[in-house]
């Protein structure tokens, strides 16, 4: 066992206590992790340094003897990431452990020589070692971004059953590649659920239709239609009927309408349904003998 591993192992516990003291006093983050659980990290990454100096102290962590504390700082930073700290906190994690083992060592090392080469070995080894953390943290918070950017485009893309057979998906924002596809599986999947013969496909909330937006709408009506489907489309404004024509957009094979209520008139025609006012209703409000006939038929 090395000299600096010998001390280290020695004043493991006072180090530890004096570490905890430096964490406390900088950064307290009692909402997001209990005092328990930081002692018990504490506790952990410590006495995994421990055995990795004792083995090799020469600082560099991507030796065999520091996967441990690899694997051990990887998992910490992982939780630290989905929990909601920040980079700074993750890492001053590490980085507030130099002082208190600065302090044994200049202690307990009498010859100048070696108390600088230990406390070069460890500023070395807690730097490579943040950098671990830092890695870890962003990688995973990239992770996470990226899940919650396909839910929420999952989310933005619902497909609603306005009647049977009919099924209306309501599109908000621009439509690129990616949101093309989960638009097209969402609908896809909702009308082999519903046996639906009628998709509309309403763009009131799209900004901009160009080229590429009416490939993306192409390709999902041809999908559509290869499930049995037939897809009009609804919310076309006159600013967007110029672009398409100044672009020479070619939709002559597709149904489009100004309102999703004419779409969903159309829709109701050609399933051979209709929508008619009763006799006797005022204010939109059915008379209770009309609601208990039509029940009846």
């Amino acid at each position: 066992m090395s000299k600096l591993a010998e001390i280290i192992s020695q004043h493991e516990d006072e180090i530890r206590k004096d570490w905890l003291e430096n964490m406390s006093r900088a950064i307290q983050r009692g909402d997001l992790m209990s005092k328990a659980e930081l002692n018990e990290q504490s506790r952990d990454l410590l006495a995994s340094i421990v055995k990795g100096v004792q083995v090799d102290d020469t600082g560099e962590v991507s030796a065999a003897a520091w996967q441990p504390t690899r694997e051990l700082l990887t998992e910490i930073s992982a939780s630290r990431a989905r929990r909601g700290f920040t980079p700074t906190e993750t890492a001053h994690f590490v980085l507030s452990l130099k002082q208190p083992l600065f302090n044994v060592i200049r202690r307990k090392e009498a010859n100048a020589d070696e108390l600088f080469k230990n406390i070069v070995t460890i500023t070395v080894l807690l730097d490579r070692l943040s950098l671990l953390t830092s890695e870890t943290f962003m990688a995973t918070r990239e992770e996470l971004i990226s899940r919650q950017q396909q839910e929420l485009l999952e989310l933005s893309t619902p497909v609603v059953k306005l009647w049977d057979g009919i099924l209306a998906l309501p599109i908000i924002g621009t439509l690129d590649s990616a949101r093309t596809q989960v638009v097209m599986e969402n609908l896809l999947q909702s009308v082999v659920a519903t046996n639906s013969k009628f998709a509309i496909i309403d763009i009131t909330g799209v900004p901009t239709v160009d080229t590429l937006v009416a490939q993306h709408l192409l390709k999902t009506i041809t999908a559509a239609r290869l499930m049995g489907a037939e897809c009009i489309i609804s919310g076309v404004r006159p600013q967007i009927a110029q672009t398409i024509v100044h672009l020479g957009i070619d939709l002559a094979e597709v149904i489009t309408k100004a309102k999703l209520s004419d779409a969903f008139a159309l829709a109701l025609q050609r399933s051979g349904r209709g929508v008619v006012r009763i006799a006797g209703a005022a204010n939109g409000v059915r008379p209770l003998a009309a609601m208990n006939a039509q029940k009846e038929e």
